[in-house]
């Protein structure tokens, strides 16, 4: 999107995005058991004011380079229902979008972000399955496979998924505590292992190349996830060679503490999961980068250790400019990157690979969010 049609659109968007006195309340709530149902549940909860569907991926093509992707779809509540239902330009959501791909070979980093409203047909989420869309960026659930398709500019990526795992649902059945508040949760589940395929395109580049790799998918849905007090999470998705698959979220407070509701999800080969408490797991921070455009200063190497089971990872980024700084959609600086590592697993020796998001290290978490 060029930005003064960016600029424009925020402009417009920006009359609305304060709800009507007293409409948070009306919005659902997190708490207690959802009754999950799928494919239902793959699609849109607009009942529910925030809600996210997120892909990362780790892939190679036939040379042997490594690139790692995100493409992230976001629906934000503005209003619990549209003043004129019949009327597309009717405003109830925004939809903001993201898109990065990281080309290791090459030591780069591209980004590309979009926001809209849903119409007519410029973005939207059905309610009855995966069919997510932002002005040409999709995401599309037939059976069992998952088609995501994204172009900005000369870059591209066109992947079918295909789950090689049962989902996850995290924290408990699926609800996933951020503070000890009412409601301060989302419901939340995940795809750790999705088998992909297609075609990937980095700027410069003449034309797409094949790729094959490993996708990680989240969706999260809930209205009131954390308090004026957390600053910001760091997040890790990470697959290991003897077939572990490892989530971990850490809260961070202002004085400097770790929200007590962090904690994680083991993934076992054979798809088995169990939580993690913030108990059970050690993360230390090896080393630090500091970027030249936000002068955030992020955590830039981890050494992971869960004892109980065995496990003891350092990780690192492949590229280590992998900094969003998402002015046009969201106003939220955040760093999300693809990672590897080695260490062990049960005794023994493993290599790694995935992804690592922080937030609230530049800036804070603002926008529309």
């Amino acid at each position: 999107m060029r930005p003064l049609i960016a600029a424009l659109i925020i402009a417009v968007l920006s009359s609305f995005s304060c709800p009507e006195a007293g409409a948070q309340e009306t919005w659902k709530q997190a708490i207690g058991p959802w009754n999950w149902s799928f494919p239902r549940d793959h699609g849109a909860h607009p009942e529910f004011r925030t809600e996210w569907w997120y892909f990362t991926g780790n892939l190679r093509d036939a040379a042997g380079n490594r690139y790692g992707y995100q493409l992230t779809f976001f629906r934000q509540g503005v209003r619990p229902r549209a003043s004129n239902p019949g009327n597309p330009w009717s405003l109830r959501d925004l939809y903001p979008a993201h898109f990065a791909i990281t080309d290791a070979g090459a030591g780069t980093f591209h980004f590309a972000e979009q926001i809209t409203r849903s119409g007519p047909g410029l973005a939207g989420a059905e309610t009855g399955g995966m069919n997510v869309w932002n002005l040409g960026w999709s995401a599309h659930m037939a059976g069992e496979r998952i088609r995501i398709r994204a172009r900005h500019g000369e870059m591209e990526l066109s992947l079918d998924l295909k789950p090689r795992k049962p989902l996850v649902l995290q924290g408990d059945r699926g609800l996933s505590r951020k503070g000890p508040g009412r409601g301060q949760a989302s419901y939340y589940y995940s795809f750790t292992d999705l088998a992909t395929k297609g075609t990937i395109r980095t700027p410069g580049a003449e034309m797409p190349v094949p790729v094959e790799g490993v996708s990680w998918f989240d969706q999260e849905f809930s209205s009131n996830a954390l308090t004026k007090d957390q600053v910001g999470w760091d997040w890790f998705s990470i697959r290991l060679t003897d077939g572990r698959d490892l989530m971990l979220y850490f809260l961070r407070k202002k004085d400097g503490t770790v929200e007590k509701e962090s904690s994680g999800t083991l993934v076992e080969a054979d798809g088995r999961s169990r939580t993690l408490k913030l108990g059970e797991i050690g993360v230390e921070v090896l080393d630090t980068w500091t970027s030249p455009r936000s002068g955030g200063r992020y955590p830039g190497r981890w050494r992971i250790r869960i004892p109980a089971a065995g496990i003891d990872l350092e990780l690192m980024p492949l590229v280590a400019a992998q900094e969003l700084i998402t002015e046009g959609s969201t106003g939220v600086t955040y760093w999300e990157g693809a990672v590897d590592g080695k260490g062990s697993s049960a005794g023994s020796p493993v290599s790694c690979e995935g992804y690592v998001e922080m937030t609230g290290y530049a800036g804070s978490l603002g926008g529309i969010f």
